[in-house]
């Protein structure tokens, strides 16, 4: 294949890897939106679940203060009732103690048990709104998780045509200079081919040796920046090439160390650098 149309081939390919890419890690993301609001849900539920056992207690409690204000009473009235039949100035004394006992009592437990049935009416209408909420919440999240899925099916579809069109250009295309082209477009920003003007790598914007530019310039073989990793091909330079091509003030790639393809590394930041067979 005429080296140029293989230029033209990866090209092509950077912009369908590169739009790839960018939808395979939306679809990775999009269902990270819900987080948020499926936390809220989940306080939601949480703080209902705390304000019924809130309620259960307080309504355990309002039980015992209406048993205990039943007592004074029933106490109060036979005590009342007794007063027909005392005799004896003793008697009126203790009874009439036992009438104002049992009513300190009873007006203490209906003060008590008022208070309860107002923190059972604040709790209740408080568990109200929380469920009215809850409801909201989980149709609401319902709708968005159908949203997601319909967006997320949408870009899948794209991936799929993408893949398409990516195996039609694959062919004819070195496998291994493909999975290099690959890993440094998924590294480096969507851009794996960049071209060299003046001397200069258009990707890293860093000045290549006389020698190893005019190699790109030939056009014979594919060829790796040393810096940034990219695949370089020639591109006329505005000013002309004349001052960035003088033989005399060529540098070599002598001080350019070897790389491995393992340096392909998502998580290196530093620039990646390939292997390059060089003869002056």
């Amino acid at each position: 294949m005429v080296m140029e149309d293989v230029f033209e081939k990866l090209r092509s390919l950077q912009d369908i890897l590169s739009e790839k890419f960018t939808l395979e890690k939306d679809i990775q993301e999009i269902p990270k939106l819900l987080t948020t609001q499926e936390e809220l849900l989940s306080r939601l539920k949480k703080s209902f679940i705390e304000k019924n056992q809130e309620f259960e207690k307080a309504k355990l409690s309002e039980g015992d203060f209406r048993n205990s204000l039943a007592i004074a009473e029933s106490d109060r009235e036979k005590a009342e009732k007794n007063m027909d039949s005392i005799s004896t100035q003793r008697e009126y004394e203790a009874l009439d103690k036992e009438i104002r006992d049992s009513t300190e009592k009873e007006q203490q437990f209906r003060k008590e048990l008022q208070r309860e049935e107002r923190v059972l009416a604040d709790l209740d209408e408080q568990m109200k709104q929380n469920a009215s909420l809850i409801e909201q919440q989980e149709k609401e999240l319902a709708d968005r998780r159908a949203g997601i899925e319909t967006e997320v099916a949408e870009k899948r579809s794209q991936v799929d045509r993408l893949a398409v069109e990516e195996g039609e250009i694959n062919h004819g295309l070195d496998s291994e200079i493909l999975f290099k082209f690959e890993r440094i477009i998924r590294n480096k920003g969507g851009r794996g081919i960049v071209a060299i003007k003046g001397g200069v790598c258009m990707g890293c914007h860093m000045i290549l040796p006389a020698q190893f530019a005019n190699l790109v310039r030939k056009r014979e073989e594919i060829v790796f920046c040393p810096y940034c990793s990219r695949i370089l091909f020639y591109e006329e330079s505005e000013q002309g090439e004349e001052e960035f091509f003088d033989n005399e003030d060529a540098g070599s790639l002598s001080d350019l160390d070897d790389m491995d393809d393992d340096e392909f590394d998502e998580d290196d930041e530093e620039e990646e650098k390939v292997n390059i067979d060089y003869e002056e």
